[in-house]
């Protein structure tokens, strides 16, 4: 066995999807397992290209997203290590319905559609697994659905903030994308984004430095959120 292919199954056996596997599963999920390294900036597959597989991001960040006609995009997700993406179109048999660029340097993994339902086809508790996974993509997405719909602006803003958080203390985050990707995230345009941020500064709550973003008070921050 080479030794790509060695790094491959170690890859393998850290995902949550893959980590009660044995050796001899890992050997065969291996050989449909390719390493695939994106450029920033470099689109991962287009809407519209088959899906033959599922991808997992074990480093960077990989923006999904769509076009309109007039040439706005609208960021459906940021997909970061540890998290994967394809899974639903792969079942389906049906080709990609929104785009994939790498927002930074990224390492992936492409399992492919045959190399999954062979497992699936050896191991039922593996597609309970798979199931799992789709349940919680759809259960995010529901939740998306209802902050856009519930859900100020602001508190959305203040939302993300929140949730990118660790500690309680002043802390400074680094947003993972420009303010315009990150907007869309959101459900905003890049000019109300950058009117909430003005407003939160103005109140002490947040400085603004770039993608730099200084949190002074954490609690205050949170009772904005509502």
């Amino acid at each position: 066995m080479d030794k790509k292919q060695i790094k491959v199954q170690t890859f393998l056996a850290r995902m949550p999807l893959f980590n009660s596997m044995g050796a001899a599963e890992l050997d065969r999920l291996a050989l449909g397992t390719t390493e695939r390294h994106v450029e920033r900036g470099e689109i991962v597959f287009q809407r519209g290209e088959p899906c033959l597989g599922f991808h997992q991001v074990l480093y960077g960040q990989v923006k999904l997203s769509f076009t309109s006609v007039s040439g706005n995009e609208k960021v459906i997700e940021l997909i970061g290590p540890g998290h994967s993406f394809g899974q639903a179109l792969m079942f389906m048999g049906s080709p990609y319905i929104v785009s994939a660029q790498a927002t930074e340097d990224t390492l992936l993994l492409h399992v492919s559609k045959a190399a999954i339902y062979r497992e699936i086809h050896n191991d039922p508790e593996f597609a309970c697994k798979m199931l799992a996974g789709l349940s919680q993509r759809m259960h995010s997405l529901m939740c998306d659905m209802e902050s856009y719909s519930l859900r100020s602006g602001t508190q959305r803003v203040v939302g993300y903030l929140l949730k990118e958080l660790t500690e309680d203390g002043p802390v400074e985050l680094t947003l993972p994308v420009t303010k315009a990707v990150l907007a869309s995230r959101l459900n905003l345009t890049p000019e109300h984004f950058s009117r909430i941020l003005t407003e939160l500064s103005t109140q002490r709550l947040i400085a603004v430095k770039g993608r730099k973003i200084n949190i002074a008070d954490a609690a205050a921050l949170r009772r904005c959120a509502g």
